[in-house]
């Protein structure tokens, strides 16, 4: 599905210019800790950018093709982009603690969308 190829490009890009600005335009705005959270969502985002393209292209006909599964694990992954990286983002530029607690959401949908590839893979071995 290119949505999911489309989707994982862009946020791998916005990764790499996100990594860039952290290291160079917040370097000397945002404290060591701040700068660590903000490091932790640009890999999360980067990791799982690089996991909705590997789910766009098993979607083709010619390797897993379309399904539920894959379908939720890629929305699922990308939500979890939004929550996750996004709620650190905002975290480490506000300092606004309560943000850490919404952090786990995403989280979980990383967790529940990489079960969601597992259950696509074991589905087409059948």
């Amino acid at each position: 599905m290119p949505f999911f190829i489309i989707a994982g490009a862009v946020n791998a890009a916005l990764a790499v210019a996100l990594g860039a600005f952290g290291a160079h335009a917040l370097k000397e705005r945002l404290s060591e800790r701040y700068l660590a959270i903000w490091e932790t969502a640009v890999q999360y985002q980067m990791f799982h950018a690089v996991g909705l393209i590997a789910i766009g292209i098993l979607m083709s006909s010619s390797l897993l093709g379309p399904s539920t599964a894959l379908t939720w694990a890629g929305y699922l992954l990308l939500a979890g982009i939004i929550i996750f990286s996004g709620s650190l983002y905002v975290l480490s530029l506000s300092g606004i603690g309560i943000l850490g607690a919404i952090t786990p959401i995403g989280g979980v949908a990383f967790i529940v969308g990489w079960i969601m590839l597992i259950i696509a893979a074991a589905k087409f071995g059948k």
